[in-house]
């Protein structure tokens, strides 16, 4: 039995007042719906009910268990509860979203992207009940939901495709039989779904066959489908696609290009439109493509036909996606469109705000990042509380977009997606939505779970981002031993002791005012680097620290100038001026003379020997010691590190899938030794060395926490 309850009571003031004040004259100017049900969850579901608010469309919210607490639920007009926390029994309980549609009246529905937002069978039932379902009709979702029949339907209607097999992949043996026959690499691909689930590249048979099984599971996890498709893998491609809407009027227009080659495990991790890489010629036949498309099967609302693009300009047809894309963001930001509302006008049978395809803008650039709670460095999911979160907002000039469905004491759960949010920046240059994107990962704080923030500032920091060299092995061959945080050099070593060492002497003077008297301090400062091989180095700078303004002010700007040595007895002379709170965990530094563009750097935490901060988007556990300090820990012997190089631990919390080994097995080094699902991703773990399996603690179904014993191995 679903259970409704009104989330109104739960929202702020402001936000009724908001409400209250739009709906009247909206509805007035082009009648809807009175009521939607969004069938998702997280940041897609607030976005969704923001357009919604706007139109003056009541919004109906649906839940787990586990979400029952989270900010959608809060921001819905109406909430109802459809099942237990796993997926399989709530967002892709089709039974029970039909029960809550009926319950609460809802006129329509918007399925955000995943979970049932691309089942035809959903839209069946949803017609069959006289509901509107916001998003394309059933045939157009079937065709162009099925990877294999969208390549025919695609080839069909003039589009450039990929080489590869068009039929079902029978099983292992027959895709390498198919592999041997496209030519190395190969893409197996899940034929229903997207979003990187069951995909995976084979360079030899071993691969495919292997790929085959993890493939095919993960695809079964993720849309209840475990067919795959086999096609021709092309290297150093970009990742481009075009946006499409449509209504049932038949108007259909394609928007200007989305660049999303920058990808880790074939999900999308920066985005930006348009691409440096086309031209307008070559934009506009894509674009002429994708409409073709969308009118060969009668598309209506917003789809994005998807292509890989190689250096060339050469496009290959990749895949329609029949529903709104995640990155959806910047298009808005270019375009001034708002594509959650052009699908709910579709749906309502009106037409698209705009129709004619010369009205069309590109306007500016936009990126976009997706902040997930995930390590950056291998890519695998951490859940936990947001114990400190604050979004990052505009700054002067700027126009930055974090579209979340979380707020401080939000959970990450093992469940679901580990999307945090998405970042998005505008600007009239790519170069000013650079800066901007720039400035808004330093000023976003997230703390309580690990994030991938210090490997997205890495990213559109790097000279090659910077020059639009882009593809999507882009993080593989610019991180090829794994992202170990931004790398102190030359310049930017000097920098962070300096600014560590005034927020240090700022803090020192608000609990010691005499020991600030002087205006002058001495410090040694370790740095810490992680280096490819995973050891930690420490770096040492001594720093002169000199305040120069008339009065230290603990809420405002203070103007420093700190002198650097290294190691190498390198001099550095930084001048600069810190505006920070104490109380804060903000601090803005503003370089003077010939050092680099304005920062912020963010205060975490004090330690025992010094404090953590967040520079350039990285995590520095840093030691600020006076002389004396430094000399004593010199005599301090160093801890003995823990050999875990015999055991395999969960590198996340998960379910194990399968165990490939037993007692006494003789392995060897990178041999698989199990399986582990975390948030809908599979996960093969491997042996670290040579030898043999002395304990095996787990067993198939279990569920293990993050660094769990899962393999012992021995030497004999």
């Amino acid at each position: 039995m679903s259970a409704i309850l009104s989330a109104r009571a739960w929202r702020p003031t402001l936000f009724l007042r908001l409400y209250s004040q739009k709906a009247d004259k909206t509805l007035a100017a082009s009648p809807t719906f009175d009521k939607i049900l969004v069938a998702n969850r997280g940041e897609i579901a607030c976005r969704v009910m923001r357009t919604a608010r706007r139109m003056g469309i009541r919004t109906v919210a649906v839940y787990s268990d586990a979400d029952a607490e989270a900010v959608f639920v809060r921001e819905a007009d109406e909430a109802v509860r459809v099942g237990a926390a796993p997926s399989t029994q709530s967002y892709l309980n089709m039974d029970a979203i039909l029960d809550a549609v009926r319950a609460s009246g809802a006129q329509a529905v918007h399925p955000g992207y995943g979970f049932l937002s691309e089942n035809a069978a959903f839209v069946k039932q949803l017609a069959a009940a006289g509901v509107a379902f916001i998003g394309p009709g059933e045939y157009a979702l079937a065709a162009m939901g099925d990877k294999i029949q969208s390549k025919i339907i695609a080839r069909e209607a003039g589009v450039s495709t990929i080489p590869g097999f068009d039929g079902v992949v029978r099983d292992a043996a027959h895709a390498v039989e198919i592999a041997d026959e496209i030519g190395y690499p190969v893409m197996l691909k899940a034929s229903a779904g997207g979003g990187g689930k069951g995909m995976r590249v084979a360079h030899s048979a071993a691969q495919v066959r292997e790929g085959f099984q993890l493939a095919s599971d993960e695809a079964a996890s993720s849309f209840g489908d475990r067919r795959l498709l086999v096609e021709k893998f092309i290297e150093e491609p970009r990742h481009i696609e075009i946006q499409v809407l449509a209504d049932g009027l038949g108007n259909v227009l394609w928007l200007p290009e989305r660049e999303c080659s920058i990808q880790r495990r074939n999900q999308k991790v920066v985005e930006e439109a348009p691409s440096t890489h086309l031209d307008a010629a070559t934009r506009r036949r894509m674009g002429e493509q994708a409409v073709a498309l969308a009118r060969s099967v009668g598309y209506n609302s917003a789809g994005t036909v998807e292509f890989l693009v190689d250096k060339h300009r050469n496009f290959y047809f990749l895949e329609m996606n029949t529903r709104l894309q995640v990155e959806h963001p910047i298009t808005e930001l270019i375009t001034g469109l708002d594509l959650v509302e052009e699908m709910i006008r579709s749906a309502a049978g009106l037409p698209l705000t705009t129709t004619n395809q010369a009205d069309v803008r590109m306007d500016g650039w936009a990126i976009e990042a997706r902040v997930y709670a995930e390590d950056p460095e291998k890519f695998l999911p951490s859940i936990g509380t947001l114990a400190r979160y604050r979004e990052p907002v505009s700054g002067p000039g700027e126009k930055v977009r974090c579209d979340s469905g979380v707020a401080e004491g939000s959970e990450i759960s093992v469940y679901y997606d580990p999307m945090i949010s998405k970042l998005s920046a505008h600007g009239p240059t790519r170069n000013d939505a650079i800066a901007a994107l720039s400035g808004a990962l330093d000023r976003y704080l997230i703390t309580g779970v690990t994030h991938n923030i210090p490997l997205l500032r890495d990213v559109v920091a790097s000279p090659a981002f910077a020059a639009g060299r882009t593809s999507t092995s882009f993080l593989a061959e610019h991180y090829p031993h794994g992202f170990k945080g931004h790398r102190l050099d030359e310049r930017s070593a000097p920098q962070l002791a300096a600014a560590t060492s005034a927020l240090h002497y700022i803090r020192n003077a608000r609990d010691n005012p005499s020991a600030a008297a002087s205006g002058l301090a001495d410090y040694a400062l370790l740095l810490p680097q992680l280096l490819d091989d995973g050891s930690v180095a420490k770096l040492e700078a001594r720093v002169n620290l000199q305040l120069l303004s008339a009065t230290l002010n603990l809420s405002g700007t203070n103007d420093f100038q700190a002198t650097v040595s290294s190691d190498q007895q390198q001099k550095t002379v930084v001048n600069f001026s810190v505006k920070w709170n104490v109380d804060q965990p903000f601090a803005d530094i503003v370089y003077q003379k010939n050092d680099s563009n304005n920062e912020s750097i963010l205060f975490l935490a004090p330690l025992p020997l010094g404090m953590r901060v967040q520079f350039r988007g990285t995590k520095f556990d840093i030691d600020v010691l006076s002389p004396d300090q430094r000399e004593l820990l010199r005599l301090m012997k160093e801890k003995e590190k823990l050999d875990t190089s015999r055991l395999v631990l969960a590198p996340m919390p998960g379910t194990i899938i399968s165990v490939a080994v037993s007692v006494g097995d003789v392995v060897a080094e990178g041999a698989q030794v199990a399986v582990v699902e975390a948030m809908k991703m599979q996960n093969v773990l491997r042996a670290p060395r040579p030898g043999v399996v002395k304990a095996v603690h787990v067993v198939p179904g279990a569920t293990v926490s993050g660094d769990d014993i899962l393999v012992e191995l021995s030497d004999d």
